[in-house]
C-alpha cells in the first residue's frame, strides 16, 4: 500500500494487488526504490513516485497489510521536486551530514478528542462538539479510565505500526492527551510524525471518536501544541550541543549555541511554515497566557521562550538539546524540521552573534517598549515575510520551494478572506 504525502501533511493511498506487490518486488533487484508514474488531473504532468522501501511497515488494524511511503521525483532529471515534503527533509538532512553532522529529533502533540464521527460532525455543521471527558485534567489517573481500551489501543498500535512513543497521557482540557514520539533521525521522526496523526484517527474510528489536531479548536481555551525537540550529532555519535562534566563547571570557550542563534533571529521568516494554517496563529495570539511563544526569544528551560534550551541539571549531559516550542499540532513536520535544521546549519556557518539574552518570561511592557521582537501574528503577515525577495527562508530552503509554498498560503489566506464566519454573522446581522 503506497502512501503520498501532501502539503498539508495529509496522506493519499493506492492499494496495490498482491500479485503487483510481487511484481514491484521482482522490478526492485536490489534498488532501494522503484518508479511508479501517477497520472495527475486536470491537466497536470505526471510526476514519478518512488517507493521508499525503509518505511516498510505493516498495518495491524488494516489485516496487516504491508505499507511504504513515496517520494515524488522529477520525470525528467529523476531527482527530488522541490516541493515534495520528504524530498525538502531529505536535502536538509544530507546538507548536514556532508557538514558531518547528523539531524535527530522528536516531536510532542496535544490534541483534542471528540465523541463525534466524521457523519455527526456533517449533520452537526462542526458545531457543540461534545468532548471525550470534561473538564481540565492534565496528568490524571483517572480520566484515561473513562476511555481504557482507546487510550491504551493508541499506545500499542503505535508501537506495532514502528510508531514508538516516549509518553503518553492526558492534558489540561476537555477530552485533550498529549503524546510524545520517541526521538530518532530526523527523517524517521517525520514520517512517525505524519502516520501517528493517521494512526490515532484509525484508531478513533473504532470507537467513535474523532481526534483533531487542529491548533485552536476553542477560543477560550488552550491550543493544542506540536513542539519539536531537535539536536545534532557528530560523526562519532556525540551530540555537539552536550558538554563534558569539566566543561559543564568551567565553559567551554569559543562555544554558544551556534544553531540556536540563527533559529532565534530567522524562524519568523518561515513561521508560514512553522505555523502553516489560519487557525493556529489564534493559538499565537496572546499566547505567552498558555505558553505558546510568540516572539523572537530563547531561554534556559524557559517554557515561555520561543526556543527553550534543555541542558543540566533538568537533563543528562547527552540529552541536552533545543525545543522549538512555536509549531501547534497543526504543523508539517517535515517543512517544520527542514526549517529548524535548515536554519540551524546556516547559523552554524554564519556565527551570528545572539541580538537577546536569554529569558524566562517576558511581560506586556517588554512588549511596549520593543525589548523583543514579535513573531508575525498571521498567516499572512508570515507569507508576506517568507516570500519576500531575500528573505532567509529563500536562503535557506530555495526560491522554488518557497514560491510554490508560499502560493499556496496565499490561496489559503484568499478563501480564509472570502468566508463569512459564525462570529461575524452573530456580531454584525443586527448590529449593522
Amino acid at each position: 500500500m503506497p502512501q503520498l504525502l501532501l502539503t498539508y501533511g495529509s496522506r493519499r493511498v493506492d492499494l496495490v494487488p498482491e500479485n503487483k506487490e510481487r511484481h514491484l518486488g521482482e522490478l526492485l533487484n536490489g534498488k532501494e526504490s522503484v518508479e511508479l508514474c501517477l497520472g495527475l488531473a486536470n491537466g497536470y504532468r505526471d510526476l514519478l513516485a518512488s517507493i521508499d522501501l525503509s518505511t516498510y511497515r505493516r498495518i495491524p488494524w488494516e489485516n496487516d497489510v504491508p505499507f511504504f511511503l513515496v517520494s515524488f521525483l522529477d520525470p525528467d532529471t529523476k531527482e527530488p521536486i522541490s516541493v515534495d515534503p520528504r524530498g525538502v527533509l531529505k536535502k536538509t538532512v544530507e546538507k548536514a551530514e556532508q557538514d558531518g553532522w547528523s539531524c535527530y529529533a522528536g516531536v510532542e502533540y496535544e490534541y483534542f478528542q471528540f465523541k463525534e464521527t466524521p457523519q455527526s460532525l456533517a449533520d452537526k455543521n462542526f458545531s457543540s462538539l461534545q468532548p471525550l471527558t470534561p473538564g481540565m485534567h492534565g496528568y490524571s489517573l483517572l480520566r484515561t479510565q473513562l476511555n481504557n481500551d482507546y487510550f491504551h489501543d493508541i499506545f500499542d498500535e503505535a508501537t506495532r505500526f514502528g510508531c514508538d512513543i516516549e509518553g503518553h497521557h492526558t492534558e489540561t482540557g476537555p477530552g485533550v492527551f498529549e503524546t510524545a514520539l520517541a526521538y530518532t533521525s530526523a527523517r524517521r521522526m517525520a514520517d512517525n510524525a505524519l502516520l501517528f496523526k493517521y494512526l490515532t484517527k484509525s484508531i478513533g474510528m473504532k470507537y467513535g471518536i474523532v481526534p483533531s489536531f487542529m491548533a485552536k479548536p476553542w477560543g477560550n481555551l488552550p491550543g493544542c501544541s506540536g513542539h519539536i525537540h531537535v539536536s545534532l550529532r557528530d560523526k562519532d555519535g556525540k551530540n555537539i550541543f552536550a558538554v563534558t562534566p569539566e566543561e559543564l563547571k568551567t565553559g567551554r570557550e569559543g562555544a554558544a549555541y551556534d544553531e540556536l542563534k540563527y533559529i532565534s533571529q530567522t524562524a519568523e521568516y518561515f513561521l508560514a511554515g512553522l505555523v502553516p494554517t489560519i487557525n493556529g496563529y489564534k493559538r499565537l495570539v496572546g499566547g505567552e497566557a498558555f505558553w505558546a511563544p510568540n516572539a523572537v526569544t530563547y531561554g534556559y528551560d524557559s517554557r515561555a521562550a520561543s526556543v527553550r534550551v534543555i541542558s543540566p541539571p533538568s537533563v543528562p549531559l547527552h540529552a541536552t538539546r533545543f525545543e522549538i516550542r512555536v509549531p501547534g499540532a497543526d504543523m508539517n513536520a517535515f517543512f517544520a524540521l527542514s526549517a529548524i535544521f535548515a536554519l540551524g546549519l546556516l547559523g552554524i556557518e554564519k556565527k551570528l552573534p545572539l541580538p537577546v539574552a536569554p529569558l524566562s518570561h517576558f511581560t506586556i511592557e517588554d512588549k511596549k517598549a520593543g525589548k523583543i521582537t514579535m513573531l508575525p501574528q498571521s498567516l499572512e503577515a508570515a507569507t508576506v515575510k517568507m516570500m519576500a525577495p531575500n528573505s532567509k527562508a529563500r536562503e535557506a530552503l530555495g526560491n522554488d520551494f518557497v514560491d510554490h509554498f508560499g502560493g499556496t498560503r496565499e490561496h489559503e489566506i484568499k478563501l480564509w478572506n472570502q468566508a463569512v464566519t459564525t462570529w461575524e454573522v452573530e456580531r454584525y446581522l443586527e448590529l449593522a
